[in-house]
């Protein structure tokens, strides 16, 4: 599939806004391929937005689905306390930090029913019987991993490719298994050196994510194996992104560092530091999606008054090099840049 793109380029599914159908059908437009990110979205919503992709290009595309959890058990009502004060200061309300399956089940069904070319798993491994259903319909099937171990699972279980996630990607890990004593839930791989082991296990084809936002990147994971690179903070300031204004002017500040959070989804995710990150990072316990449930409402109103100390500012930490412009000439000065690259590199070995 990712081997027959003209542009081995793909936008990320990023969940909560960012991802459009806009942007992903002008990626496809441009010889890339793009994802809507089905995560957070009903059932229903996630139909409007295929349906709009599908009016706006003719292009093959993606659908991204979190993997439904076990429930946590930890006891978060220290936590409440903590998200009660900090809704106080937006006038608000913490949410309800309650367990759901993000609407697993229908979301599957709908994406079996609408023949979506390529779906992709982030969290955990689909059920077999899940993979079997979208291969009926003539579906591709990938799975998100950031260690060999969860690779060998993905490839066991019959996925098409592997989405390999290093440690410099934006938003959250995609661990199978968050480990609440870790504070980045598990082991950290940096995006070349997860390529080179998890090729050393599965011959699927895979594709790159994490860091990647130069065409000399591109480049780079193209020669160590990768059939695409996959990038989501690339896109974050294109025109068609979702990217609230808020987080769009932070971004093109540049100056914050990145780290790893669970205070505002109870999932490690890397984002720009902030006073939020800051202050309950060390006080968050391993509950997703509980705390995503809780911290939401604390989140949108920190948003609609335009305060980024409160905001869940997901970001790679190349960030501060995303460029602006259409979807179009990102992907296009991408492409340029990598066969610059490899030109580049041919000279050196004569």
């Amino acid at each position: 599939m990712f081997d027959s793109l003209r542009v081995p380029v793909i936008a990320a599914p990023m969940a909560g806004g960012p991802s459009t159908p806009e942007l992903v059908a002008a990626a496809g437009r441009a010889g890339a391929f793009g994802y809507l990110a089905g995560g957070y979205l009903t059932a229903a919503s996630l139909a409007e937005q295929i349906a709009v992709v599908r009016r706006l290009s003719d292009t093959a595309f993606g659908v991204n689905l979190f993997v439904p959890g076990i429930r946590s058990i930890v006891d978060a009502s220290a936590y409440v306390e903590r998200m009660s004060r900090e809704a106080e200061r937006f006038g608000t309300e913490p949410g309800e930090p309650r367990w759901d399956d993000d609407g697993y089940s229908a979301k599957l069904d709908l994406l079996v029913e609408s023949r979506v070319p390529v779906v992709s798993f982030t969290f955990g491994l689909p059920a077999e019987s899940d993979i079997e259903r979208l291969h009926e319909v003539g579906t591709t099937v990938v799975v998100t991993v950031t260690s060999p171990d969860e690779a060998r699972q993905a490839t066991e279980v019959g996925a098409d490719a592997l989405c390999v996630q290093g440690f410099e990607a934006g938003g959250h890990r995609g661990l199978f298994t968050d480990d609440p004593d870790d504070p980045c839930g598990g082991a950290l791989y940096g995006l070349l050196a997860a390529l080179r082991l998890v090729s050393g296990v599965t011959d699927l084809p895979l594709v790159a994510a994490g860091g990647v936002v130069h065409g000399a990147d591109v480049a780079a994971v193209l020669t160590a194996g990768a059939a695409a690179a996959q990038l989501g903070t690339a896109f974050l300031r294109a025109d068609e992104a979702g990217t609230n204004a808020t987080q769009r002017q932070v971004l093109a500040e540049g100056e914050r560092p990145t780290a790893f959070t669970r205070a505002f989804s109870g999932r490690p995710a890397r984002g720009l530091v902030n006073r939020f990150l800051q202050e309950h990072s060390d006080h968050a316990p391993a509950a997703y999606p509980q705390l995503h449930r809780l911290t939401k409402p604390v989140r949108a109103a920190a948003s609609q008054a335009g305060d980024p100390e409160a905001m869940s500012l997901w970001a790679g930490q190349t960030y501060a090099l995303a460029r602006t412009g259409s979807a179009a000439e990102i992907i296009d000065t991408l492409w340029s840049e990598a066969r610059e690259a490899l030109t580049r590199a041919a000279r050196r070995f004569g």
